[in-house]
């Protein structure tokens, strides 16, 4: 009876291992759709023939490519069933790697599928899938960081398919050479192989030499053309390079600075023309026989009328106005019929119409890279002080914003007027203020006098003082007063009166602040040249000459800054960079205060944001 039922027992476990063998054997791989990775894998485990159960898990990859599942492709993508798998498997295994690399932005898993491969690996494939796989290749090495196989897998696409649309492949190409560091494009223009990579990689190096104008980039561009004239680059040059090499085609010949000179801004107005036609001068490529610049006066004076006088004149650029009013009156066209410069911006909210650029000493720009410093340093929580008005409402708003961006907070922020008492605006901000009311209430409550030794805030990393320098000089030694002395303290352009004075500034000492290079640069020949001829060109005036500087620079660079990615020029007011609305801003520089005396501080690296711009390595340098 024993072992009867034993018996029993072993052939009930032989017919369900029996069972369970047959219902894998069941499944139909061709049409089986797996709802996870891990029932796909554990299908593709039962299944004998190893071959099978790669193109079964191939499939199962596809499919949750299709529904957007890339982590589950990713799974199955990754899965050692594809160890020993023949070429045309392993070849299929990679195109759906980097699809799905590529959408989860996976970088580690896109080195490991680009060092599996070469530049050529696309051609692989069947005609219909070349493009797509090398597009999904370049992405891929992109992604794993390596952008000079990304350009050699685009030109040999360019070489392979007929119907490619050319243009965008060498705007492509293009931008994979800029990325590519200096290094590696050396080490690899001596080893390309192929008459298109070896041209496109001297393209690429002689437009990386210092300190070429963008004249002289337009004539090695055009000589690169003339030595490889049978080059397809020579006849379709990327988009960035024909612009580049037209532009002194293009210059705008007939200008019109439109400035206040009279009135209450006229000392502005004077020093931006001074500033305007210093620059033009000191320009070795104007041809004067061919360029002409009328000034004309915008004081008390329609600009609206002006702007359609000046259109009826055919003039081909209008520089100005400086007046926020002046410029709000174009706000209301569609378009410009011809282009204006304005020395001024228009509020955030306001959509500015094509033709218009806008330019000027912008505070919002200054406090961005306030926050930015900071969070470079490592300061995320800071107190404020920032003047009561418009001005400081806009200043305000800029700061807050990319203190955000930064994931950094202002604690508290303190508006004042200059006539305010400085000693209780100080107060307040550190918290001492709070501390003794604390205090105060604690000896009402109890009755008795209570020891008090008040106490600054204990949360803040450090401080922005935005104040001009007699305001500044006052707040900086109340901060050591009410024992805020250790906060590094931070402040925009306006703290500084532009002219080394270190009896005064010395209470000063320590604030870090932002300045134009105008102001901060040690070693700049046209200031030098200017402050020889024009001695009284000093303080905010001298800041304003610059400006007026760098709307001349600005006037034939227009389009570059536009439509060339990443194209900055080294102005007099910072390097320059435009938004593709239009909107010029500029990046300044850094100094510290000590012994009451300026002193340049070291770039540091701004905090990646999602209004941060990629500057390219061959962005343009004047």
């Amino acid at each position: 009876m024993t072992r009867y039922r034993l018996n029993l027992r072993i052939t009930a476990l032989l017919v369900a291992i029996g069972l369970l063998f047959a219902g894998c054997a069941s499944v139909n791989l061709e049409s089986h759709v797996a709802a996870s990775a891990d029932e796909a894998l554990e299908v593709a485990a039962g299944v004998g023939d190893r071959r099978d159960a790669q193109s079964y898990l191939l499939r199962a990859a596809d499919r949750f490519q299709n529904r957007n599942q890339h982590r589950d492709a990713r799974t199955l993508l990754q899965s050692d069933q594809f160890d020993a798998a023949d070429q045309e498997t392993a070849n299929q295994q990679i195109l759906l790697s980097m699809a799905s690399a590529t959408a989860l932005d996976d970088a580690r898993w896109a080195e490991d599928i680009a060092a599996e491969i070469a530049p050529d690996h696309f051609l692989n494939y069947e005609r219909n899938l070349i493009n797509r796989a090398a597009k999904l290749q370049e992405q891929t090495y992109q992604l794993a960081g390596d952008n000079l196989a990304a350009a050699v897998t685009l030109i040999l696409l360019a070489e392979a398919d007929a119907d490619a649309d050319i243009q965008s492949l060498h705007d492509a190409i293009w931008q994979n050479l800029k990325r590519t560091s200096d290094t590696e494009l050396a080490d690899e223009e001596g080893r390309a192989i192929g008459y298109e990579a070896q041209g496109w990689l001297e393209l690429a190096g002689i437009l990386r030499e210092p300190e070429k104008s963008l004249d002289e980039q337009g004539k090695m561009i055009r000589s690169w053309q003339n030595n490889w004239p049978d080059h397809p680059a020579a006849a379709t040059p990327p988009a960035e390079l024909q612009l580049i090499a037209s532009l002194a085609e293009s210059r705008p010949e007939r200008i019109t600075l439109a400035v206040p000179l009279s009135g209450p801004l006229a000392s502005a107005g004077a020093a931006i023309r001074d500033g305007f036609f210093a620059a033009y001068y000191e320009d070795d490529s104007v041809d004067r026989e061919k360029i002409s610049v009328r000034v004309v006066d915008t004081y008390d004076n329609s600009f609206t009328q002006l702007y359609n006088e000046l259109v009826n004149e055919n003039q081909d650029l209008i520089v100005g106005p400086l007046e926020k009013d002046a410029l709000a009156t174009l706000a209301g066209m569609k378009s410009l019929p011809v282009p204006v410069l304005g020395l001024n911006y228009l509020p955030s909210d306001t959509e500015a119409p094509s033709g218009l650029y806008q330019f000027g000493l912008s505070a919002e720009d200054e406090a961005r890279q306030i926050a930015d410093r900071m969070t470079a340093e490592g300061i995320n929580q800071v107190l404020v002080l920032i003047p009561a008005g418009e001005w400081g409402d806009r200043l305000e708003s800029a700061l807050l914003q990319r203190l955000e961006l930064n994931e950094g907070v202002a604690l508290d922020i303190e508006r004042y007027y200059r006539e305010d008492n400085l000693r209780a605006v100080t107060a307040d901000l550190l918290g001492i203020t709070v501390s003794r009311n604390r205090a105060i209430d604690v000896e009402r409550t109890a009755g008795i006098d209570v020891e008090f030794e008040p106490r600054r805030r204990q949360d803040a990393d450090g401080i922005v003082m935005v104040a001009e320098p007699t305001v500044a000089r006052q707040f900086k030694p109340l901060f050591a007063f009410y024992f805020g002395g250790n906060l590094p303290v931070y402040s925009p352009s306006m703290v500084y009166e532009g002219n080394p004075d270190p009896s005064r500034d010395r209470d000063l000492n320590g604030v870090r602040f932002t300045d134009t290079p105008w102001i901060l640069e040690e070693d700049n020949p046209f200031r030098s040249a200017v402050k020889e001829a024009m001695p009284d060109i000093r303080g905010q005036l001298g800041r304003l000459f610059a400006m007026g500087a760098d709307a001349w620079n600005l006037s034939k660079r227009l389009p570059l800054l536009q439509h060339v990615e990443g194209a900055t020029i080294d102005g007099q007011t910072g390097g320059l960079a435009m938004t593709p609305e239009g909107s010029i801003h500029r990046k300044q520089l850094w100094a510290q205060f000590r012994n009451g005396t300026p002193e340049r501080l070291p770039t540091l690296e701004a905090p990646a944001t999602n209004e941060t711009q990629e500057i390219d390595e061959l962005s343009v340098q004047e």
